[in-house]
């Protein structure tokens, strides 16, 4: 009973686990009113570099009085140009300005502005612009949002003309250039958008001028300003490739001396374009438009301690890190990929020369020592990703070279990671270096997770504030790794553990991965929780043995979609403005607009897909299982056949990598860093047990331990179901002393005649009986995963085949040590054949 009610219970437990873990949010202070009036200054181009007491010093001072943050400028075009920029902000979501542009550059015409009445000023183009965001670019934005949202606004310059328009082309107030007194138009109006000028090119010098021209303008801006204003200053666009982080600076009450943050980046410090709009309405107390604001009020967190100059070092050290990551990433997984691809063809021969031959004749082993060294190879490969996440606490960026630098960090990190490794207690045994990178790569990933994942952000293995897609917990790279990681380590545990306490195992290790993912307190990665959950589900239920058949694929789907249902409704009762990306969705779908996120998921699934080099690196390691570890030859399935507790946790790893990188809009890349960490490690293992496949056992021999758990010790561990790490104890690497060697023949055999070996009639109903569901559980058996209920059959000799008591083998407890097979003459007649029926797939040799 308590068997069929596993599946369901284990399923309400992994589900509890996940809507707990994505219904909690952290404590965010709502936005109140703190203003009866906003002017909104930008700069295209300002970068905190240009930003100093002696070339800004108003700048400087407003700084030093209000709150800072780093500014993502992401639009809807790459790179964000000025009059993006302008677009973007007034709209509050992502927007482009149509026209022709070349690739990579910015429309070369200007902004047409009419002044037909003084008083205000007609964009003609603006019809057409709100034309292109509606029916050709996927994010559904309105420009002019933001001006529509308040009675009256005020717009200075000609960028600030882009951003104060309405949907029909309209500027309520508008003048070419600040007036000899600025105050009588500030303060008409409640809502001011002021264009201060561009800091573009690469000389120093160039922009120190245009800095301190527009930090002139800014001054005749503050002593105008009405009474009881905020003052919001931006670098509101790039004015050249690449794309870098900008100003933002906010000055007024309730905004002293604090780091800018939002609900869109989750992180102190980081703000983005898009939230510039909802703060502006959130400070003056007005209700957001019906249709949301892609980005989120921003507020003011924490108080800033220390001197401005370290202050501002901080989002400027941080824009370095950030243009360094892009030009490293890319070369670092490429060349990822191809070292993984050069290793899978250097093991593939070692593969099938690593089952040792009892007879006189078959393929000469390869050294032990070459092994040896292919697996510190192998575990060096697994323990890439972990090590170039580490590399970042390593302020390599700020190098003359910085990609030679982290290529050095990360080289000695890697092997730092291997030597732990290799001289860990348990090396020797089949399993141990599968379990000491799956345990160090949850370790590092987790940790960087629980000290605010501050090593995945600008990382070359996290992701950029300059792309604007992510700014806090889990990376798609670090999501692929952490489950990878949590599931085989989950896995490994459960191995050691009597086949009865294994689902629960799994479900302890993987359902605090899923509270690790999806809080978003850690991970905040609620698609990737609900693709762990689903991944979980699968390697609980086939973790104590037995094929995933369609009623516990079933479970499976069922508790991912349960998990992804209860924090749907949890999501949707929040505010709107406090939703999650589920929530969001689920909302756009009911007012009709869920159209756009699916085209934007599906374009962004086909750009990862057919540009990133971590799809190379899922396709090789498909390949690589497929067509070479999962043959006959490969050694994998006897691994499952087995160890059934690893074969759950890869097949879990499998299902969990795929949904959550389709899920999350990032194709194949969550399955290529999963597959960077496990097909090494699964081909370390298959080397290993192809290693001992012809190693003979004998019945209840050393089996298990007293308490029927798998026993992980000694050079290879014991056996399939006592433990292990091997199917005779002599699990170590290839070339190592087995405790009981292979016997061969006798350098002088003698002749004799031996009939055809019959086994006893109880031993004939064992062979050849069929399964029986209710046959009693055995510890000291060994997992049958050809068992259709996971129950266990007799032990087996080295080649899968059942073996009974015979005079050449006694059976266990018998007086005397096994002897060497008698020789038969050409004369005699074959014996009768069996059938291979072992757990393994693989013909006995």
């Amino acid at each position: 009973m308590l068997r069929r009610l596993a599946p369901a219970l284990l399923t309400v437990l992994v589900v509890a686990l996940g809507v707990a873990a994505l219904s909690a949010r952290p404590p965010r202070g709502a936005p109140q009113r703190t203003a009866d009036f906003v002017v909104l200054a930008g700069v295209a181009g300002l970068r905190w570099e240009d930003v100093s007491a002696q070339d800004t010093p108003t700048l400087w001072r407003m700084a030093q009085d209000g709150s800072i943050g780093s500014l993502s400028v992401r639009s809807a075009h790459r790179p964000t140009c000025p009059v993006d920029g302008w677009l973007t902000l007034g709209a509050g979501s992502f927007a482009g300005w149509n026209g022709s542009r070349i690739a990579g550059g910015c429309p070369p015409a200007g902004v047409v502005v009419e002044q037909p009445d003084g008083i205000g000023a007609n964009l003609p183009q603006q019809e057409s612009v709100v034309q292109y965001n509606q029916q050709q670019l996927p994010w559904g934005t309105v420009p002019g949002s933001l001006s529509e949202s308040v009675r009256c606004s005020v717009a200075v310059g000609p960028g600030a003309a882009v951003a104060a328009a309405r949907p029909f082309g309209r500027v309520d107030r508008y003048a070419a250039g600040l007036p000899a007194d600025p105050s009588a138009l500030l303060g008409s109006c409640v809502l001011s958008i002021v264009d201060l000028g561009t800091v573009d090119g690469v000389d120093p010098a160039a922009r120190a001028e245009q800095a301190r021209e527009a930090d002139a303008q800014l001054a005749r801006v503050l002593a105008a300003r009405p009474p009881r204003s905020l003052v919001l200053v931006a670098g509101i666009s790039d004015t050249a490739q690449p794309s870098r982080l900008h100003v933002a600076v906010a000055d007024g009450p309730g905004w002293e001396r604090g780091w800018l943050t939002s609900a869109s980046t989750g992180r102190d410090g980081y703000l983005q374009l898009v939230d510039l709009a909802p703060t502006a309405l959130a400070a003056l107390g007005r209700p957001m438009p019906e249709r949301l604001f892609l980005g989120r009020p921003a507020i003011s967190t924490g108080e800033r301690t220390g001197d401005l100059t370290d202050a501002i070092n901080a989002p400027a050290d941080a824009d370095r890190e950030a243009a360094a990551q892009r030009t490293v990433s890319g070369g670092f997984f490429a060349l990822l990929a191809g070292v993984q691809v050069l290793l899978a063809l250097a093991v593939l021969p070692l593969l099938r020369r690593a089952r040792p031959h009892a007879g006189p004749t078959g393929p000469t082993r390869v050294s032990a020592r070459v092994v040896g060294v292919v697996e510190v190879l192998l575990v060096a490969a697994a323990l890439t990703l972990p090590a170039a996440l580490l590399a970042d606490a390593v302020p390599w960026w700020r190098g003359e070279h910085p990609g030679w630098l982290f290529a050095g960090v990360t080289a000695l990190l890697v092997a730092g990671g291997t030597a732990a490794v290799r001289f860990a207690p348990g090396y020797a045994n089949t399993l141990g270096p599968f379990g000491a990178v799956a345990g160090l790569t949850t370790l590092v990933v987790g940790l960087d997770v629980f000290t605010g994942a501050r090593l995945q952000l600008n990382g070359v293995v996290g992701y950029s504030a300059l792309q604007g897609g992510r700014y806090s917990g889990l990376s798609t790279v670090g999501l692929g790794v952490f489950l990878a990681g949590a599931l085989l380590t989950g896995g490994w545990l459960a191995q050691r553990v009597h086949r009865g306490w294994r689902p629960a195992v799994m479900v302890a290790v993987g359902g605090l991965a899923v509270v690790v993912v999806g809080s978003p307190y850690l991970g905040a990665d609620p698609v990737g929780a609900i693709a762990l959950t689903a991944g979980l589900s699968v390697a609980a239920v086939i973790s104590a043995g037995g094929w995933l058949t369609i009623s516990r694929l079933a479970w499976a789907a069922m508790a991912a979609l349960a998990v992804g249902i209860g924090f749907a409704v949890v999501d949707l009762r929040r505010p709107a403005a406090e939703r999650g990306s589920l929530g969001r969705f689920l909302s756009a779908v009911g007012d009709g607009t869920g159209g756009f996120t699916v085209h934007r998921s599906s374009t962004a699934n086909f750009e990862t897909l057919v540009n990133s080099p971590l799809t190379v690196l899922a396709l090789v390691g498909a390949l690589v299982v497929w067509f070479a570890l999962l043959q006959p030859w490969g050694g994998l399935m006897r691994l499952f056949g087995i160890y059934p507790a690893v074969r759950a946790a890869l097949a879990g790893t499998a299902v969990a990598a795929v949904l959550g990188g389709l899920l999350d809009g990032a194709a194949l890349d969550v399955a290529g860093a999963a597959a960077a960490l496990v097909v090494p490690m699964a081909a370390l293992a298959s080397l290993r047990v192809l290693g001992h496949a012809a190693d003979r056992t004998r019945p209840g021999t050393g089996r298990t331990r007293d308490d029927g758990a798998d026993d992980d010790r000694g050079s290879g561990g014991a056996g399939p179901a006592g433990g292990g790490d091997g199917p005779t104890g002599g699990g170590g690497p290839l070339g190592a002393v087995h405790p009981r060697p292979i016997s061969g023949p006798p350098a002088s055999p003698p002749r004799s005649v031996t009939p055809p070996l019959t086994p006893a009639p109880d031993t004939l109903d064992v062979l050849d009986a069929p399964d029986r569901p209710d046959a009693p559980d055995r510890p000291d058996a060994p997992d049958r995963p050809d068992a259709p209920d996971g129950s266990a059959r007799p032990v087996t000799d080295g080649a899968g085949v059942d073996a009974p008591p015979t005079p050449e083998r006694p059976a266990d407890g018998a007086a005397g040590s096994p002897v060497a097979p008698a020789q038969r003459l050409s004369s005699d007649p074959e014996p009768p054949a069996r059938a291979d029926r072992g757990s393994t797939g693989v013909a006995a040799p």
